[in-house]
């Protein structure tokens, strides 16, 4: 993923062990305890912190925060932002994330809210997460058709031009939203391709007030697709649930035909999240 290239620079062995501050004795806990709780910040907060934020959420002194961060940094659980002075959460807990997602029995609840979803519609449907810049696929229900696009689990697919990746883009405060847009490429992939970064703002605005988000054919020529988010108990877009199909079986009418059945099916994984 971008960022971790650099997650690993100007680092101390990754079996270094962390030293007590005698000034945080008492109140910040174990340094696993610290450590996790950082990871934490970071990963409720959903942008990146410096340090003097982490310090000053967690109660820790700088110099404490700095050493977690450096060993964090090392075992790539987090990463540098973009500036290099702020910390984002690294690939080694995304991939703690996506394996937890997938474990055991949640995961095969999930996957048969999806199979009931893909019965009930008559398409492929998928569930989706941001990871970075990019979208992941946690689940997928294929549909019993000849004519399919095929992604595995654990594939990823660009923002800019698919209904989940607009969706999360949508959910973000407009400043966010604005910073995360400019950095992206935004590479045309069929004719239909937002790649003005202004369009993509608007598009953007019109998804957060309708609540859904639509691909017309812009990731790949002949395919459509609409996705609604999937929220967390305190309201949070923490997944999105998506159905797709060639516009040889579903058109666009169609497929916003399907988001009250997309609506129900999200309600009952936001419990399974």
């Amino acid at each position: 993923m971008p960022r971790s290239a650099r997650a690993s620079a100007a680092v101390i062995p990754a079996a270094a062990p962390l030293q007590d501050d005698a000034e945080s004795a008492g109140v910040s806990g174990s340094s696993a305890e610290r450590s996790l709780r950082l990871l934490a910040l970071l990963a409720s907060e959903g942008r990146a912190l410096t340090l003097a934020d982490l310090a000053a959420q967690l109660g820790l002194p700088k110099g404490t925060a700095h050493r977690i961060c450096t060993q964090l940094l090392a075992t790539g659980f987090l990463a540098r932002d973009v500036d290099e002075r702020s910390f984002t959460v690294g690939p080694a807990l995304r991939r703690l994330a996506f394996d937890t997602l997938n474990h055991g029995v949640v995961r095969g609840m999930r996957h048969e809210v999806l199979s009931a979803l893909v019965r009930q519609v008559g398409e492929t449907c998928n569930l989706t997460t941001l990871d970075g810049a990019q979208v992941l696929y946690l689940d997928r229900v294929e549909a019993q058709w000849p004519l399919r696009l095929t992604l595995d689990v654990g594939s990823h697919v660009p923002l800019h031009c698919t209904a989940s990746g607009k969706l999360f883009l949508a959910q973000m405060q407009a400043k966010e939203r604005d910073a995360f847009i400019d950095g992206l490429p935004l590479e045309r992939m069929t004719p239909n391709t937002i790649v003005k970064a202004a369009a993509l703002r608007a598009e953007c605005e019109a998804i957060a007030k309708q609540g859904y988000s639509c691909d017309r054919e812009e990731f790949i020529a002949g395919l459509v697709a609409v996705a609604v988010p999937v929220r967390d108990a305190a309201g949070a877009v923490r997944a999105a649930l998506a159905v797709h199909a060639p516009t040889a079986r579903m058109s666009m009418d169609d497929a916003i035909g399907r988001i009250d059945a997309l609506k129900a099916a999200a309600q009952k994984m936001a419990g399974l999240l």
